[in-house]
Protein backbone atom coordinates (compact mmCIF):
# COMPACT_ATOMS: atom_id res chain seq x y z
CA UNK A 1 0.00 0.00 0.00
CA UNK A 2 2.65 2.39 0.39
CA UNK A 3 5.94 3.03 2.28
CA UNK A 4 5.57 5.76 5.45
CA UNK A 5 6.87 8.74 3.33
CA UNK A 6 4.10 8.77 0.65
CA UNK A 7 1.70 11.07 0.53
CA UNK A 8 -1.83 10.46 1.39
CA UNK A 9 -4.22 10.97 -1.25
CA UNK A 10 -7.79 10.88 -1.54
CA UNK A 11 -7.72 7.37 -3.50
CA UNK A 12 -5.14 6.01 -1.24
CA UNK A 13 -7.32 7.00 1.91
CA UNK A 14 -10.29 5.10 0.07
CA UNK A 15 -7.99 1.48 -1.09
CA UNK A 16 -7.11 1.76 3.15
CA UNK A 17 -10.64 2.03 4.43
CA UNK A 18 -11.84 -0.58 1.47
CA UNK A 19 -8.54 -3.26 3.31
CA UNK A 20 -9.76 -1.99 6.81
CA UNK A 21 -13.32 -2.20 5.88
CA UNK A 22 -12.08 -5.79 4.33
CA UNK A 23 -10.45 -6.72 7.56
CA UNK A 24 -12.88 -5.72 10.09
CA UNK A 25 -16.09 -7.34 8.40
CA UNK A 26 -14.44 -10.67 8.46
CA UNK A 27 -12.72 -10.85 11.88
CA UNK A 28 -16.59 -9.34 13.01
CA UNK A 29 -17.46 -12.69 11.59
CA UNK A 30 -14.86 -14.95 12.86
CA UNK A 31 -15.62 -13.65 15.79
CA UNK A 32 -19.35 -13.76 16.11
CA UNK A 33 -19.21 -17.53 14.85
CA UNK A 34 -16.65 -18.34 18.09
CA UNK A 35 -18.11 -16.60 20.63
CA UNK A 36 -21.94 -17.25 19.61
CA UNK A 37 -22.27 -20.50 18.53
CA UNK A 38 -25.81 -20.77 19.56
CA UNK A 39 -26.89 -18.22 16.96
CA UNK A 40 -24.37 -18.65 15.04
CA UNK A 41 -23.48 -22.03 14.17
CA UNK A 42 -21.56 -21.89 11.28
CA UNK A 43 -18.84 -19.54 9.94
CA UNK A 44 -20.96 -18.84 6.86
CA UNK A 45 -24.02 -17.32 8.75
CA UNK A 46 -21.80 -15.60 10.80
CA UNK A 47 -19.72 -14.22 7.78
CA UNK A 48 -23.01 -13.50 6.22
CA UNK A 49 -24.18 -11.67 8.54
CA UNK A 50 -20.96 -9.52 9.11
CA UNK A 51 -21.44 -8.34 5.49
CA UNK A 52 -25.28 -7.61 5.98
CA UNK A 53 -24.52 -5.45 8.94
CA UNK A 54 -21.39 -3.65 7.90
CA UNK A 55 -23.24 -2.90 4.37
CA UNK A 56 -25.96 -1.59 6.84
CA UNK A 57 -28.06 -4.05 5.01
CA UNK A 58 -29.19 -5.56 8.21
CA UNK A 59 -32.22 -8.14 6.66
CA UNK A 60 -32.86 -9.12 10.79
CA UNK A 61 -32.63 -12.71 9.48
CA UNK A 62 -29.87 -13.50 11.90
CA UNK A 63 -29.33 -10.83 15.08
CA UNK A 64 -26.87 -11.56 18.32
CA UNK A 65 -28.64 -11.08 21.41
CA UNK A 66 -25.60 -11.24 23.62
CA UNK A 67 -23.46 -8.18 24.71
CA UNK A 68 -20.48 -9.30 22.65
CA UNK A 69 -23.03 -10.17 19.77
CA UNK A 70 -23.83 -6.55 20.01
CA UNK A 71 -20.90 -4.74 20.44
CA UNK A 72 -19.41 -6.58 17.55
CA UNK A 73 -22.61 -5.63 15.32
CA UNK A 74 -21.63 -1.60 16.71
CA UNK A 75 -18.01 -2.01 15.67
CA UNK A 76 -19.47 -3.84 12.04
CA UNK A 77 -21.93 -0.58 11.62
CA UNK A 78 -19.61 2.00 12.38
CA UNK A 79 -17.22 0.70 9.98
CA UNK A 80 -19.92 0.35 6.99
CA UNK A 81 -21.14 4.14 7.82
CA UNK A 82 -17.44 5.31 7.90
CA UNK A 83 -16.80 3.51 4.81
CA UNK A 84 -20.06 4.67 2.95
CA UNK A 85 -19.07 8.13 3.55
CA UNK A 86 -15.02 8.10 2.84
CA UNK A 87 -16.02 6.43 -0.67
CA UNK A 88 -19.07 9.56 -1.14
CA UNK A 89 -16.10 12.19 -0.17
CA UNK A 90 -13.39 10.55 -2.51
CA UNK A 91 -15.51 10.31 -5.20
CA UNK A 92 -16.99 13.89 -4.76
CA UNK A 93 -13.39 15.57 -4.16
CA UNK A 94 -12.25 13.51 -7.47
CA UNK A 95 -15.39 15.09 -9.51
CA UNK A 96 -14.63 18.40 -7.91
CA UNK A 97 -10.68 18.58 -8.66
CA UNK A 98 -11.72 17.14 -12.23
CA UNK A 99 -13.72 20.09 -12.83
CA UNK A 100 -12.26 22.74 -11.65
CA UNK A 101 -9.23 21.42 -13.81
CA UNK A 102 -11.50 21.45 -16.71
CA UNK A 103 -12.43 25.45 -15.78
CA UNK A 104 -9.05 26.63 -15.28
CA UNK A 105 -8.29 25.30 -18.66
CA UNK A 106 -11.12 26.56 -20.07
CA UNK A 107 -10.82 30.54 -18.73
CA UNK A 108 -7.49 31.05 -18.96
CA UNK A 109 -7.99 32.14 -22.64
CA UNK A 110 -10.85 34.69 -21.92
CA UNK A 111 -8.81 35.97 -18.47
CA UNK A 112 -5.81 36.34 -21.11
CA UNK A 113 -8.02 38.25 -23.26
CA UNK A 114 -9.79 40.24 -20.42
CA UNK A 115 -6.34 41.50 -19.21
CA UNK A 116 -4.91 42.60 -23.23
CA UNK A 117 -7.82 44.58 -23.19
CA UNK A 118 -7.74 46.00 -19.86
CA UNK A 119 -3.80 46.82 -21.08
CA UNK A 120 -5.43 48.46 -23.95
CA UNK A 121 -7.73 50.91 -21.98
CA UNK A 122 -4.61 51.95 -19.56
CA UNK A 123 -2.39 52.78 -22.20
CA UNK A 124 -5.42 55.03 -23.92
CA UNK A 125 -6.05 56.43 -20.33
CA UNK A 126 -2.11 57.38 -20.28
CA UNK A 127 -1.80 58.82 -23.47
CA UNK A 128 -4.81 60.99 -23.10
CA UNK A 129 -3.79 62.50 -19.57
CA UNK A 130 0.00 62.79 -21.21
CA UNK A 131 1.17 60.43 -18.94
CA UNK A 132 4.34 58.73 -19.90
CA UNK A 133 4.36 54.74 -19.23
CA UNK A 134 7.80 53.50 -18.66
CA UNK A 135 8.68 50.34 -19.93
CA UNK A 136 7.90 47.03 -18.46
CA UNK A 137 10.10 45.54 -16.25
CA UNK A 138 11.11 41.78 -15.55
CA UNK A 139 8.52 41.46 -12.71
CA UNK A 140 6.09 43.38 -14.74
CA UNK A 141 6.51 40.87 -17.72
CA UNK A 142 3.79 38.18 -17.59
CA UNK A 143 5.44 34.87 -16.63
CA UNK A 144 6.02 32.02 -19.85
CA UNK A 145 3.92 29.21 -19.74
Amino acid sequence: MGGIGETLTARRAAQMIVVATMAITILGGVLQWLLNHDEFPNLGESLWWALQTVTTVGYGDVVPTDTEGRIIGAILMLQGIGFITVIAASVTAALIEQARKRRNRDDAPATTAHLEQIEVRIAAIERALGVETPPPTERDEPAER
